[in-house]
């Protein structure tokens, strides 16, 4: 593998066979083909659940429901982090409950901005679910395509790591100190413009339909996008930009392609489930992003550690273990810090 993925189509045929067979054996090294199929058996037998039995029907998702279903959901990725551990051993284990916790906590700031391009969009609360749904779709194919990305870079220049470790420590120390983060209303949203300016767009929403017939509603003849099909798209760009911050962070953690993409599919999978318990209360966590700062700066010198020990620089590195123990007692306790700083805070 001497050549680098962008220059694929100068490489002659037989060898571009083989370099395409050499980027997917990184993708799939470690796991026979049985191991991914798994995965994708019950990431859609869960999604097929969710929506063809638990929101066969469209209706308003209270707290309790909520919280059911993400507790569902976590218990489902805890379950296969079990799996995992036994299959692959402990310090793989390790490896993705470390990746679970931290994109769900990096996901806490995009359920905001979710909520505000709800409320932007004056999509009704029962309508909600729907593009959470058919937006995990997009999640899990774009999330696949990075992931893909960042494994092949990893593979051929390892000393990617060190860049994913700065952006981390730089991240993380811009972090720490901001002031608090003033979001901007969805007018001013450049996507939002252009899309706006582009699309065929109904003045209103129909039902639960991302297109419909035009000459059927009172308009030109052809399809029509609904303010719902807006809404999916701005969901799924806001998912697109918190990737950038969070694969680097878990690719920090660990190499393992399967890892990364497991850990991160099932997180966002209870995320969204927690979203309409979380959607109104998410002031309650103001505080965590300084623990979230704090993950990211060590873990930037973690994946930092890592490249110095392979190139022999330094022979002392931070064990899978100990990483976990951080990581957990520093998202456990911005959680208890924010919800006592905020206890009074009126809701």
């Amino acid at each position: 593998m001497e050549q680098a993925p962008c220059l694929l189509l100068l490489i002659p045929a037989r060898s571009r066979g083989k370099q395409v067979m050499d980027w997917l054996y990184i993708a799939f090294v470690g796991y026979p083909l049985w191991v991914w199929l798994m995965f994708a058996g019950i990431v859609g037998a869960l999604l097929a659940f969710d929506l063809g039995v638990l929101h066969k029907d469209d209706h308003e998702i209270g707290v309790a429901e909520s919280l059911k279903l993400s507790a569902f959901y976590i218990a489902m990725g805890l379950a296969f982090g079990g799996w995992v551990w036994w299959y692959k051993g402990g310090d793989a284990g390790m490896q993705y409950l470390t990746g679970y916790l931290v994109e769900k906590s990096l996901s806490m700031d995009n359920i905001f901005v979710m909520s505000l391009i709800f409320t932007g969009m004056a999509v009704p609360r029962q309508y909600q679910h729907r593009v959470l749904f058919w937006g995990i779709l997009g999640v899990i194919v774009l999330r696949a395509l990075m992931i893909g990305l960042g494994a092949v870079l990893v593979a051929e220049f390892k000393w990617v790591l060190v860049i994913f470790g700065l952006f981390l420590i730089v991240t993380g120390a811009k972090m720490l100190l901001s002031k608090e983060e003033a979001h901007p209303s969805l007018e001013d949203n450049r996507l939002y413009q252009w899309l706006r300016g582009h699309l065929r767009l109904t003045p209103t929403l129909h039902g639960s339909h991302f297109l419909v017939r035009g000459e059927q509603h009172g308009l030109k003849k052809g399809w029509w996008a609904t303010p719902l099909l807006l809404t999916l798209m701005l969901v799924e760009s806001a998912d697109l930009v918190f990737a950038v911050d969070s694969i680097p962070a878990i690719f920090a953690i660990t190499q393992d392609p399967f890892l990364v993409y497991t850990s991160n599919i099932f997180a966002i999978l209870g995320l969204r489930a927690l979203y309409f318990a979380l959607a109104a209360m998410v002031h309650r966590f103001e505080y965590l992003k300084y623990a979230l700062a704090v993950v990211l700066v060590f873990i930037g010198v973690k994946v930092g550690l890592v490249y110095l020990n392979d190139i022999g620089l330094v022979s002392w590195h931070i064990p899978t273990g100990l990483s976990l123990a951080v990581t957990l007692g520093l998202l456990f306790g911005g959680v208890l810090f924010s919800l006592h700083k905020t206890r009074k805070d009126p809701a």
